[in-house]
C-alpha cells in the first residue's frame, strides 16, 4: 500500500510540475539579469532592426525551433523595421553561456540600440511578440 501512495504522490508532482511548465514556455517576460545586456552586428553577424531586432537561439534538432522561426519572420515581415536573426546555439557557446540561454528555442527582444529587453523560452505567441515589440519602441 505505501508503494502506491509513493507512486501517486510522484505522479501528482510531475503532473504539477509539467502543467506548470507549459504555461510558462513561450512567455515574453522581462528578466532582471538581462538588465543591461547588450548585442551589436559584431554578436549577431547582421545588422540589427530600425525599430527592434528578435534574436532566436536554435539548434539542429530543435522541433519548436522550427515553428518559431516561422512565427518571427511572419512578424518581422508584418511590422516595419523590425528585423528577425536566428543564432545557431551550438556554434555560438560563448554567447549562449554569456546571454545565459538554458534551452532552445528562446528568443531576445532586443530594441533599436540593441539592449535586451524581453526574453521568452520556448515557442512565443505571435501577439506575444508583437506585444514585445511595441514596448521595447
Amino acid at each position: 500500500m505505501t508503494g502506491l501512495v509513493v507512486c501517486v504522490a510522484v505522479l501528482a508532482a510531475a503532473s504539477a510540475y509539467g502543467v506548470l511548465q507549459r504555461r510558462r514556455s513561450g512567455r515574453v517576460r522581462v528578466r532582471e539579469r538581462d538588465d543591461g545586456k547588450r548585442l551589436g552586428a559584431a554578436e549577431l553577424g547582421e545588422d540589427l532592426g530600425e525599430r527592434a531586432t528578435l534574436v532566436q537561439f536554435s539548434s539542429a534538432f530543435c522541433a519548436p525551433c522550427r515553428a518559431t522561426r516561422r512565427v518571427l519572420g511572419e512578424v518581422a515581415g508584418l511590422v516595419p523595421g523590425v528585423a528577425h536573426v536566428e543564432i545557431d546555439a551550438e556554434k555560438n557557446l560563448d554567447l549562449v553561456r554569456a546571454l545565459d540561454i538554458l534551452k532552445t528555442p528562446t528568443v531576445l527582444v532586443l530594441d533599436a540600440d540593441g539592449r535586451v529587453v524581453r526574453r521568452a523560452t520556448g515557442q512565443p505567441r505571435k501577439a506575444d511578440v508583437i506585444a514585445a515589440i511595441g514596448e521595447a519602441v
